[in-house]
């Protein structure tokens, strides 16, 4: 990837997530607002996970979502040292699927409270996923693209950061989407029987 397109899409990447670290410096994305917005949605899954009838899906995952896979391969596709480097996937792909399991199933608990600490804990698990696997590519990716291993490491905290506050502000559950928490689940508008 040329220096130039790899800035490019630094400066776009930053823009994003400097958009999502001031969410979270509000306490959008975690803390007693986001308690209150998303309970309501824990006890309607509740209610569909305890309905008579109500079967878990098999597993599906998207790898990680949002696009940032297909992206991921869209840019693999164009420029060969990117893929060479990454191999064509996320290098983080690993704690995206863990990630969707956890978010398939949304919690072990159906009770409202236990599933919305459920859901923290994977996401936060996914922040600390993607942040750990620097120390796998801090090195490669230096020589790469002329970063220290450090600037690499700080990179990867930030993209972590992102990608927690992102999915906590679009998996929450019964929102209908395909990545929401608990989507191994029928939507909560679609009831058994009903």
């Amino acid at each position: 990837m040329r220096r130039l397109d790899l800035l490019a899409v630094a400066c776009l990447s930053l823009g994003l997530m400097s958009g999502l670290a001031a969410l979270a410096q509000d306490g959008i994305t975690t803390g007693p607002l986001s308690h209150a917005l998303e309970i309501p949605a824990h006890r309607w899954l509740a209610e569909v996970r305890k309905a008579p009838g109500t079967r878990l899906a098999p597993f599906t995952t998207d790898g990680c979502s949002g696009g940032l896979s297909g992206l991921w391969t869209f840019i693999a596709e164009r420029y060969p040292a990117f893929a060479q480097a990454h191999e064509g996937v996320p290098p983080w792909e690993g704690c995206c699927v863990t990630h969707d399991r956890a978010y398939h199933a949304g919690g072990a608990d159906p009770d409202p409270e236990a599933s919305y600490a459920a859901r923290i804990a994977a996401d936060e698990a996914l922040r600390r996923c993607v942040t750990a696997t620097a120390s796998e590519r801090d090195a490669v990716l230096g020589v790469l693209y002329g970063m220290t291993e450090a600037q690499v490491r700080l990179l990867y905290r930030a993209i972590g950061a992102a990608m927690f506050h992102a999915v906590r502000l679009g998996g929450g559950p019964c929102t209908g989407l395909p990545w929401r928490w608990g989507y191994g689940y029928p939507h909560c508008w679609a009831m058994p029987g009903e």
